[in-house]
């Protein structure tokens, strides 16, 4: 029986098990922001400690930065004073920054892979959940708490048990209109939030092979949302061709060789896996959330399921959701009006996904609706350099959209966007708990970045396969 690839890099990175039953691991690459950091370094300073191995540590700003100006100070004095713990820190233990200053700023699990850091075979950790989206290249990457941070500062190393393994298949090939994020938050539908408690996810299938790089990091980015410890899928030609001739990419000889280091930790044709579930790519349409959890979804021309739909242990939580959200079962998610439209985040802020809604609106006229407030911001200063390039910045404005400066945003919130009472968000994000988007009261509709853009122009959730006539096109991932 073959071997997978979680179980060959868990490993190979393995330097003892310790009495607790844990592993330790060492860590190849940890990616550090402005937000979990802080306390992390103050531990080390208490305790007389150094950083063992720079080098393996990078950080930028994301969480805090205004994305309207990032003009210094920031009018608020917390982010500031994160601002400037984070530039100290840096400085201080030699690690490098992607600062505004230098360009090179922007969500860290985008900048990571555009600079070429992220790499199949690795081990990486960032205090941060979402920091499984490194999975797509064949990396196996934790999210982890501030603790953690500092120890593995402290020693490059990390302590955690042995996950399982699910191999989560795709096959066929998706109808036109249907995305990566409809795929995912599919696939959550259908597990649930806690279905991957214990395991690492390996996905696979035709589907995800047929994968860009960019949409292969939004479905491993949303691995954590179905509960899952990380979410990986196997690196190809496709993965080698995007990391070639990248800032941290390796070079002439040490190319050849980290190839071939990236093919021997493919999981091997016979492998073997905990659990494997299949699914048919006919079966997934254009995926909206209607609850409190990534898992309470339908599909956009789906209803609110009814309470019965759910095994008796969830029913409190989905009365809380009908409340929460003033849906109630039945009642179609389509024509749900919304007040806020939100392109970006970690999960769709890459230059494909703002790609993919300007090829839908250049030159039709479309505007966002009076009743909307609409904002597209980049997920890096590289991805907002190339917008600008490509002139498609003045498309997104011509049609209403606030454009952006490079950061989280209104994601998660902790910076000024945020939404305001009880306004109902269209978002391409990757959460949509109570208070997530800034307001105790807001309500977020996840959903793909072409379904935002769709529910901005028509002021409420739409089929945009219907809205922007994608029917007609040609099928693709």
């Amino acid at each position: 029986m073959g071997r997978n690839l979680f179980d060959k890099v868990f490993d190979l990175h393995t330097v003892r098990q310790l009495p607790s039953g844990q592993y330790q691991i060492l860590m190849g690459l940890q990616l550090i922001h402005e937000v979990t950091s802080p306390q992390a370094f103050a531990a080390l300073r208490e305790r007389g400690l150094g950083v063992a191995h720079p080098e393996r540590n990078f950080a930028t700003a994301d969480h805090i930065i205004p994305t309207a100006s990032q003009a210094r100070p920031f009018a608020d004095g917390l982010a500031e004073e994160m601002m400037q713990a984070l530039e100290r820190n840096v400085a201080e233990y030699g690690i490098e920054y992607f600062s505004p200053e230098s360009g090179t700023q922007g969500i860290v699990h985008i900048v990571g892979p555009e600079m070429g850091l992220t790499q199949p075979g690795m081990t990486m950790c960032c205090g941060d959940s979402h920091t499984s989206t490194h999975g797509a290249f064949g990396a196996i990457a934790f999210g982890i708490g501030t603790s953690q941070v500092r120890d593995v500062l402290a020693t490059q190393c990390m302590s955690m048990g042995r996950a399982k393994v699910r191999r989560i298949e795709v096959n066929g090939r998706l109808r036109p209109g249907v995305y990566a994020k409809d795929v995912i938050l599919y696939i959550i539908q259908q597990l649930g939030v806690k279905g991957g408690v214990g395991y690492a996810y390996e996905y696979a299938g035709d589907v995800i092979e047929a994968m860009t790089m960019e949409e292969r990091m939004t479905v491993c980015n949303m691995s954590i949302e179905g509960g899952a410890r990380c979410g990986y899928i196997n690196p190809d030609q496709t993965t080698y061709d995007y990391i070639k001739g990248r800032k941290y990419a390796p070079k002439g000889a040490a190319w050849d060789r980290a190839v071939a280091y990236w093919e021997s930790v493919r999981s091997d044709p016979d492998a073997a896996f905990d659990d494997v579930v299949k699914y048919d790519a006919a079966d997934i349409e254009p995926v909206v959330t209607w609850g409190i959890t990534p898992g309470q979804s339908t599909s956009v021309n789906g209803a609110i399921p009814s309470l019965e739909a759910f095994d008796a242990t969830e029913q409190e939580l989905i009365r809380e959701a009908y409340d929460y959200m003033s849906f109630a079962p039945g009642q179609p998610v389509r024509g749900t009006k919304i007040d806020v439209a939100f392109l970006g985040s970690c999960t769709n802020g890459r230059l494909s996904d703002f790609a993919e809604v300007v090829r839908h609106i250049e030159g039709r006229g479309f505007k966002v609706a009076p009743t909307v407030r609409a904002i597209a911001v980049p997920g890096s200063m590289k991805v907002r350099e190339e917008i600008l390039k490509l002139g498609w910045d003045a498309i997104l404005r011509e049609a209403g959209f606030e454009f952006r400066d490079a950061g989280c945003s209104m994601c998660l919130a902790m910076n000024p966007d945020k939404l305001k009472g009880r306004e109902v968000c269209a978002s391409s994000s990757n959460r949509n708990f109570k208070g997530r988007q800034g307001s105790p009261t807001g309500r977020t509709l996840l959903m793909s970045p072409v379904m935002v853009a769709a529910a901005a122009f028509a002021g409420e959730v739409t089929d945009a396969r219907e809205f922007f006539e994608i029917a007609a096109e040609p099928a693709g991932v």
